[in-house]
């Protein structure tokens, strides 16, 4: 790429995006610095620009943490990852402390998460730690169908949930309920039927829900069409009809709003597991009793642990997990309009930023 190293920032709330040169070399001691596929677009991202939540670094600030790209220059220590496609780590640990010896790399306190800690990848180029990368086997990449820069999905669209199901022990036979199939329940659908679960996929959008039973959902219901006991007792009525177990229901909440919240909740069965996935500011009344009688627990879920990566990306390129439908993308330089479409609820797929080359 000749193009001139530049990033698009956020100075103000609401306000356009505004491009600035900048230069990323070179990098420092196991650093290394990723010349840019793509960037996607996340909702996270949307609520920074919006004002609906706070970065944690100053603004001004660029955005994205879903990067996908390949190294061109190398730090002290880093040098055998020179030239190599990477994705990068949506949340960085900093794999020292005893949170990250211990494994809880998703909630040690000195993570970087790009486009929130540090600046990010609505950009030509970014520096990162090693630690923050994920190599891609450029041969099944090829003979999956799929560009590099499609792959910056995975950072969050697809690690994300495929953490949640990971933790929530998702095995063969188990019933898993997506509620949202927006850019990240999408997904979760297909990373659950994966594991061997039997999937129902509950949204809104019933063309959307449709879509969803060509990609692993069993039964795809509207809340638009049903809510409360009759959607619970609609779910228990295909578990029975199919022998599944009515029990250890495996739940995914995916939409990351108020209503889906509770959808979800209203859902917990006997041994249930409910996984929040999707995040919003919003709050909402719950009886928490209802974890008790049931036996039921509900877990968080933030990022998704560097070591879990591989088997993710594992996942895309074995065509396992799809990702062509549910993505499209846009100029970098076109980041505005993308924002603007997006904020209008007029994206019908995940937008990924493709840095123009000059």
């Amino acid at each position: 790429m000749s193009t001139v190293p530049h990033r698009w920032m956020m100075t103000a709330v609401g306000e356009p995006l505004v491009k600035e040169d900048f230069n990323p070399f070179p990098p420092a001691d196991g650093h290394v610095v990723v010349e840019i596929a793509g960037c996607g677009v996340c909702k996270t991202d949307l609520s920074y620009h919006s004002g609906g939540v706070r970065p944690n670094h100053a603004l001004p600030l660029a955005m994205g943490h879903e990067i996908s790209g390949r190294v061109v220059a190398a730090g002290a220590g880093a040098e055998s990852w020179l030239g190599r496609a990477v994705v990068v780590v949506g949340v960085i640990p900093c794999g020292e402390c005893e949170l990250c010896r211990t494994g809880h790399g998703t909630i040690c306190r000195s993570q970087q998460m790009p486009g929130n800690d540090i600046q990010g990848g609505y950009a030509t180029h970014i520096s990162v730690p090693v630690r923050g990368l994920c190599p891609v086997d450029e041969q099944r990449l090829a003979a999956a169908g799929l560009e590099l820069a499609d792959l910056a999905v995975v950072a969050d669209a697809v690690t994300t949930p495929y953490q949640a199901v990971f933790q929530a022990e998702v095995e063969q036979g188990d019933l898993a309920i997506v509620v949202g199939i927006g850019g990240i329940g999408c997904h979760a659908v297909q990373i659950a039927r994966a594991f061997g679960a039997t999937v129902v996929a509950i949204g809104r959008d019933q063309a959307k829900l449709d879509e969803m039973l060509n990609f692993g959902a069993s039964l795809a219901i509207s809340t638009r069409q049903m809510q409360g006991k009759e959607l619970k007792k609609a779910i228990q009525d295909f578990v029975k009809t199919n022998g599944l177990k009515n029990t250890g229901w495996k739940i995914f909440e995916c939409s990351g709003t108020a209503s889906g919240q509770e959808t979800a909740y209203s859902l917990l069965t006997h041994g249930a597991t409910l996984s929040v996935v999707g995040f919003t500011m919003d709050k909402l009344e719950l009886r928490l009793s209802n974890l008790m009688a049931f036996h039921a627990k509900a877990i968080g879920n933030w990022g998704c642990l560097a070591e879990l990566y591989s088997d993710a990306l594992d996942l895309v390129l074995d065509r396992r997990i799809e990702l062509a439908p549910f993505i499209e993308r846009h100029p970098l330089s076109n980041v505005n309009e993308v924002y603007a479409a997006a904020h209008a609820h007029k994206l019908s797929k995940r937008a990924i930023l493709v840095p123009e080359v000059s």
